[in-house]
């Protein structure tokens, strides 16, 4: 039983960390050549409409047998999902590919790392949605890598002294920090009752209907004459790999691992990123941003392990997957 549960662990771990490789491949290849037929980024609604449209079709093709899990949904479950439709997919998804386009992809590691900043939330919204109990320690650690975002963002400076640009996407990004939480907390509570797949598949169709209703609210549908076929492909390639695939990759690996462990496993995102960034873009960081970075990366680890009792979490039955 044991070697069972350690082979779980492991294998939850790989996962998640797969995924988050796949992000930083995302982040820094793939979403800087979703580019109209003039050479500028695509309007970030319309990324978001597409990227989930693409995916929740194909996905129709072979998990349509979910549908009948409608009608097993609580209300309470209506609600978790489309949460997690609003906050991981529609709001996380917009802010961060907003705040790459804001940037012209030339800070993507400081933006990646902001975005890491998650746990801080998740923490607290697993205090209020999962009455689990915070300690002091959250506070410290919490600060500690607030500041060293602020520092790895800004320096020593005052935010006026950078431009516009970098304010608004650090903004984004630490709001993206707050959905993708969100987001997690939630899908932690709906994998004790659902399969991965279904999630994913509930996930993707709930924030395709948002998105169509902003993209036909706001005529960015009109973006689809001025798309040409390279980003398309670039489209498809990201529905079936750094989309869809990653995040069933880590709903997998989230059912079968603490959220502590998963934390962890996901700063693979921004170490990814930022080597990528260095080799493709030759973008890299001062070194008190880097030292900033290291403090931080250290505060959200030692968050993650010990804000929220470890023990409590595994005990507790809303942080527990179901055994399958």
């Amino acid at each position: 039983m044991k070697k069972n549960t350690n082979s779980k662990i492991i294998t939850g771990a790989l996962a998640v960390s797969l995924a988050a490789i796949m992000w930083g491949i995302d982040g820094v290849i793939l979403t800087p050549n979703l580019l109209n037929t003039d050479g500028f980024p695509l309007d970030a609604t319309f990324v978001v409409f597409v990227l989930h449209c693409i995916p929740f079709i194909i996905m129709n093709a072979f998990w349509y047998k979910y549908y009948k899990m409608l009608k097993q949904f609580s209300v309470s479950d209506y609600i978790y999902i489309i949460s997690i439709a609003l906050f991981g997919g529609m709001l996380g998804t917009f802010c961060i590919v907003k705040a790459l386009f804001l940037i012209d992809f030339q800070n993507l590691t400081i933006i990646a790392l902001l975005q890491k900043l998650q746990p801080v939330f998740a923490i607290v919204l697993s205090v209020i949605l999962l009455k689990e109990k915070i300690s002091k320690n959250y506070f410290i650690f919490a600060s500690l890598a607030i500041v060293a975002g602020y520092i790895m963002t800004f320096g020593f400076n005052a935010p006026t002294a950078v431009s516009k640009n970098v304010i608004s996407a650090s903004l984004l990004a630490l709001l993206a920090a707050f959905s993708f939480g969100a987001s997690t907390v939630l899908s932690k509570k709906m994998l004790n009752k659902y399969p991965p797949m279904s999630i994913t598949f509930f996930r993707y169709g709930f924030t395709t209907v948002m998105a169509l209703l902003v993209v036909v609210i706001t005529g960015v549908y009109t973006q689809f004459s001025i798309t040409p076929l390279k980003t398309w492909i670039i489209f498809l390639i990201i529905a079936f790999t750094t989309g869809s695939g990653a995040i069933l990759l880590y709903y997998y690996g989230l059912k079968n691992i603490s959220a502590s462990l998963s934390t962890i496993c996901e700063l693979l995102f921004p170490i990814s990123a930022a080597i990528l960034d260095y080799f493709i873009n030759d973008n890299t960081m001062t070194i008190v941003q880097w030292i900033a970075a290291a403090v931080m990366i250290f505060a959200i680890i030692a968050l993650s392990k010990g804000a929220v009792s470890d023990n409590k979490m595994r005990e507790n039955p809303k942080f527990v997957a179901r055994k399958s």
